[in-house]
């Protein structure tokens, strides 16, 4: 029994004697369970296609207003009604209630402020937002709607309207309608306007454009006018600086180029016309007139510089300030 227990201990001893070894173990996660989640059902998917196409929308019409020079307010109106259109459809998806909303507008501004490029931007957003089904322009003033006889008036009004079905009725000169009096025939186009403005108010939109001051007395001819009209957007003149832009912009659209000379001598004709034309001023509407005729004028001045030859390309696109008339 003793030589056992020593070669016991013997053994023991050998065993601890042994250099040990360290065993590094490395306790992995384990695998994460798959989380199987079920596909977007086809309605789901469709209402996020819309919201990001709704998106890239707006961004296409964003980029032709950024494109327009100046304008602040009415671009920012513009976003209004989109951003009322995009969360109206995001009610309804939710199952909230909708009102119904009335988009008849009026323009207010001289001419040449921009209002007719405004109503066909808003047109195409409308149809884009299925407002509309169509998102065409249609752009009469009064001798399209007044008629020469009882009963003419209200006839060729109404044609017309059916026309703007799906889109945009557009009248300039708005106030013209009222000029006559009680017996002239523009009031009964009036009466037939307001009539569909309510009876049709989901199937078309009237904007009606003029002077400023002309269309608020247009407004006090007819009791019930201001309060269809939930959308009065103004459009200031253009400054001095911004209509130099506008016209930079026509000449590199056009590849021409406007010689520090004839920049000084537009931008003396435009601050003339200003104060001259305080009332009856066309704005970007002069501005393109008067370098559309200098475009005339600096064919001319080329065909009798170069009988037979040929201008360099400069020549070619270089405005003159004689070139101005």
């Amino acid at each position: 029994m003793h030589t056992m227990s020593s070669k016991v201990i013997a053994s023991d001893s050998i065993i601890h004697s042994r250099p040990s070894r360290q065993i590094n173990v490395v306790l992995r996660n384990p695998e994460p369970t798959p989380v199987i989640s079920e596909p977007p059902s086809l309605e789901e998917r469709t209402i996020q296609e819309e919201k990001t196409n709704t998106h890239h929308l707006f961004a296409e019409f964003e980029e032709q207003l950024n494109a327009m020079v100046g304008m602040e307010q009415v671009k920012a109106i513009v976003y209004e009604i989109y951003a009322l259109l995009h969360i109206s459809r995001m009610r309804q998806e939710m199952g909230l209630s909708q009102s119904s909303h009335v988009y008849h507008m009026i323009f207010k501004g001289n001419p040449g402020t921009g209002k007719t490029t405004i109503a066909r931007i808003v047109a195409k957003l409308f149809q884009k937002m299925g407002v509309l089904s169509k998102g065409h322009l249609i752009e009469v003033e009064r001798a399209d709607l007044v008629g020469e006889y009882i009963g003419h008036t209200a006839q060729k009004t109404r044609d017309l309207i059916k026309k703007a079905m799906g889109g945009v009725l557009f009248i300039d000169e708005a106030y013209s309608l009222a000029r006559g009096g009680e017996k002239d025939f523009g009031k009964e186009a009036i009466d037939t306007l307001v009539k569909h403005m309510e009876d049709s108010k989901n199937q078309f939109i009237l904007i009606l454009a003029g002077y400023p001051y002309e269309i608020e007395q247009f407004l006090l001819t007819n009791p019930g006018l201001p309060s269809r009209f939930p959308l009065i957007i103004d459009f200031p003149d253009y400054s001095t600086d911004q209509l130099m832009e506008i016209g930079e912009l026509m000449m590199k659209e056009r590849d021409y180029v406007l010689s520090q000379h004839a920049a000084f001598k537009l931008r003396q004709l435009i601050m003339q016309a200003k104060q001259t034309e305080q009332f009856s001023f066309s704005n970007a509407r002069y501005v393109r007139n008067l370098l559309e005729k200098a475009v005339r004028q600096h064919a001319v001045r080329l065909m009798n510089h170069y009988p037979r030859g040929t201008p360099s390309k400069n020549e070619l696109m270089s405005i003159r300030s004689e070139d101005i008339k």
